[in-house]
């Protein structure tokens, strides 16, 4: 039996570390497939430096959303 009673649509908020975290796995993922990239230490320097941006972006996204 369906319901006529209108609701408010709580909107789902953009996880950035989850979502930047996972679009750097997968092009590292592809870069290393590829052997675009054969040297570990530039893979782990990229890793980090990638991890730390999303970081960065998560952060400045919840204190401009203000929570």
């Amino acid at each position: 039996m369906p319901r006529d009673v209108e609701r408010r649509r709580r909107l789902h908020r953009t996880d950035w570390m989850a979502l930047l975290s996972g679009a750097l796995f997968v092009v590292l993922g592809i870069l290393v497939v590829t052997r675009a990239i054969t040297d570990p230490l530039v893979l782990v320097g990229v890793m980090v430096l990638g991890l730390a941006f999303a970081g960065l972006v998560a952060i400045v996204a919840r204190v401009v959303r203000g929570k």
